[in-house]
């Protein structure tokens, strides 16, 4: 067997993609390992920032100097909006942006099998695909690393690979690709093209293998979730596709990551009053980027404020008090003044929020952000100091948040524990809502328990204990197997 190690950085669809390449990689007949081992890296990048651009080019430079006989495939947002950038960095292969994701794991075992991706006489992807070489800038002795991408995005998913619980005990199921929403800041629409949908059958029959595999949580992931199957046939929406999951699969719970603030409508939030709590998470990530109808204006979102309050206020009047609400909140955006900063500030301080990422503006090439940039820059010391007040608030509210569960009961699923609260005999896990929780005693991961919340550390995790009848219904499973 040959080894592999695939580096994810960015959001959760990301990382969904991620996973599908390593498990495809792995039916292959190899095995994972630590990147200073591995024969192929594959590095799946981000590109929505700055710092992600330079988190990846700093992580292959260093996986070349540490393993400089790896051959590494360089693959995401940032492959796709700067390829040729990626293909000038020693060490690396193979850039495949996310247009041709799809072809990844092949090019990786074709990599390990120490054969070119490309070779015209054994592959078929040479004709399907645009392809660029960096010889031009690669010492001679090099092999310049051949370039797939273009800007049809036909071969972006990865839906072939089952769903199975694994090293990620609740797995992400990626349902939906791209985003049509031309947010002035965003990049997405260059790096991931107009958004599609995974058909309702192939998704329902993943839920069905997952679960079949003795899968407990799965998590839907999309780059624009709530925009699910517009694309498909005029009548199919995101609502509607739950709801043929819980009547047509026994899946135990589902999870939703971010959709945006406009896509929980009314039959979104009559899910969450039926199911939350029960079947769907009590968890709801609405991006929120500012508080102030100005900002958001000029950053083309669409909704103001108050429309975010009211889908907050339904959102808690459907699942309870126990949802746990989080947003994504940007810092600086071009001509942000003082007073807008403030209304951000005040409206986080009105809503019940129990965690915020919290991020600054990074203007992107090739968007309208970039020249609004040139023209009105919000000064780094001004970020700084806005951004350090926003954490303070978010941390306070994260704290509230966490200690009023404390004495209460709540589901959990189990975890593969990390190092330390195994060494000590306790075992991590994810509350229903979404909170970090160690309980006491050993636990095997991916098992949903009932827990007795006693405390908060000073990191927020929840420590707990099994309820007595759990500790029973657990006893009387374990004597069984």
């Amino acid at each position: 067997m040959s080894g592999f190690h695939v580096e994810n950085f960015g959001c959760r669809a990301a990382r969904a993609d991620g996973e599908a390449i390593s498990d495809r990689i792995r039916a292959a007949g190899h095995c994972a390992q630590q990147f200073s081992e591995a024969e192929v890296i594959v590095v799946n990048t981000c590109s929505v920032t700055a710092e992600a651009d330079r988190a990846a080019r700093a992580y292959i430079r260093r996986t070349h100097r540490l393993n400089p006989e790896a051959r590494i495939v360089v693959t995401g947002c940032y492959a796709q909006r700067a390829p040729q950038e990626l293909a000038a960095i020693p060490g690396v292969s193979a850039v495949v942006g996310n247009s041709h994701k799809a072809f990844a794991p092949q090019i990786a075992l074709d990599l390990i099998a120490r054969t070119s991706p490309l070779d015209p006489s054994s592959n078929s992807l040479v004709g399907l695909v645009q392809i660029q070489a960096a010889k031009s800038r690669l010492p001679n002795a090099v092999a310049a690393p051949q370039v797939l991408v273009d800007d049809g995005f036909a071969h972006s998913f990865l839906e072939e690979t089952q769903v199975v619980p694994g090293a990620q005990t609740r797995p992400n199921l990626k349902i939906q690709e791209g985003c049509g929403n031309r947010c002035t800041f965003c990049v997405i629409p260059q790096t991931r093209g107009s958004s599609r949908s995974l058909p309702a059958g192939v998704v329902l029959k993943q839920v069905e293998g997952f679960v079949a595999a003795g899968g407990n949580e799965l998590v839907f992931s999309g780059i624009n979730l709530g925009r699910w199957g517009r694309d498909l046939d005029g009548a199919s929406t995101l609502a509607r596709l739950v709801r043929r999951l819980f009547e047509e699969t026994p899946l135990p719970r589902l999870r939703l990551s971010s959709i945006e603030p406009m896509d929980w409508d009314t039959e979104m939030i009559a899910l969450m009053a039926e199911f939350g709590g029960f079947r769907l998470a009590r968890h709801a990530h609405l991006p929120l980027q500012s508080g102030s109808d100005a900002v958001l204006r000029r950053m083309h979102r669409r909704y103001r404020p108050w429309h975010y309050e009211e889908k907050v206020h339904a959102l808690f009047q459907a699942a309870g008090p126990g949802l746990t609400l989080g947003a994504d909140v940007m810092v600086g955006f071009p001509g942000e003044t003082d007073a807008e900063f403030e209304e951000t500030m005040e409206l986080v301080r009105r809503l019940p929020f129990a965690y915020l990422h919290i991020f600054p503006f990074s203007p992107r090439p090739r968007t309208p952000g970039w020249a609004l940039h040139a023209e009105q820059p919000v000064s780094s010391p001004v970020v700084d100091q806005r951004m350090a007040r926003l954490r303070a608030l978010a941390l306070k509210k994260s704290q509230a948040h966490r200690l009023c569960f404390v004495g209460r009961e709540l589901e959990a699923i189990t975890l593969h524990s990390p190092q330390e609260p195994e060494c000590s005999g306790r075992t991590s896990a994810l509350t229903e809502n979404f909170l970090p929780v160690e309980i006491e005693g050993p636990l095997p991961a991916n098992h949903l328990v009932r827990l007795r919340i006693f405390a908060v550390d000073t990191d927020g995790t929840l420590q707990a204990g099994l309820t007595a009848a759990a500790s029973t219904q657990y006893a009387a499973t374990a004597m069984s197997v």
